[in-house]
């Protein structure tokens, strides 16, 4: 694990990456990557979250900045300009049930190559995949998903990269967190290695590949 800049760790993400980004309607996004990635101007993205939360807020500031190409989502509900942008064309949006959503990524971190879910047979879910009938009933095939990048959130980190997540973001980024080719965290505390009791640590030092310093 590695402690870099907010600007250098941006500055490893290419355009066209595909990036997984932690919270909930931007609770427990790591908001300063997020700012620092409209600030860079990237292009081409492909997002992996639960939402594209609201306008002026995590993932809809890249949104509105023109940073992504496509978003893989449950819901777009509460993010209008991602909706127009998706009927005009300027964003592809693949919507995937909240569940089978956190399935699929869980399926790639854990060196799965998918998994079987009734949500969604008999809709248009099921449009272009894999039926398989299990003592008599359908289930999908939903395939893993992974991803380049996974940007993470967490409340407290060490300076090994150990992380403890409060309350409602530990959702989406410790999943994440094993999806991921490179994992970068944005911690809102950093403390001394050993401050962090084992029993607490929720994602582990070794799945950490960069810590974001504080200014």
């Amino acid at each position: 694990m590695k402690t870099v800049s907010l600007e250098d760790s941006v500055a490893m993400i290419p355009d066209g990456a595909s990036l997984m980004i932690g919270g909930f309607m931007g609770v427990g996004t790591p908001q300063r990557v997020v700012d620092e990635l409209a600030r860079q101007g990237k292009r081409e993205l492909t997002v992996i979250a639960n939402d594209t939360a609201t306008p002026g807020r995590g993932i809809g500031k890249l949104v509105t900045a023109g940073a992504v190409r496509k978003a893989i989502v449950s819901h777009i509900g509460l993010n209008p300009e991602t909706q127009q942008k998706m009927i005009a064309g300027a964003i592809e949006v693949e919507l995937v049930p909240q569940g089978t959503l956190i399935e699929r990524l869980r399926a790639a971190g854990h060196g799965l190559g998918g998994v079987l879910t009734p949500t969604g047979v008999g809709t248009a879910v099921e449009e272009g995949k894999r039926k398989i009938e299990v003592d008599g009933a359908p289930y999908l095939l939903e395939t893993a998903l992974g991803a380049d990048f996974a940007l993470v959130e967490s409340f407290l980190a060490d300076y090994e990269g150990n992380l403890v997540y409060a309350l409602t973001a530990r959702n989406f980024n410790p999943v994440i967190a094993m999806a991921a080719n490179t994992v970068i965290v944005d911690a809102a505390h950093i403390v001394p290695v050993g401050m962090i009791s084992p029993d607490h640590v929720v994602t582990p030092a070794v799945l950490v590949d960069y810590l974001v310093a504080h200014r």
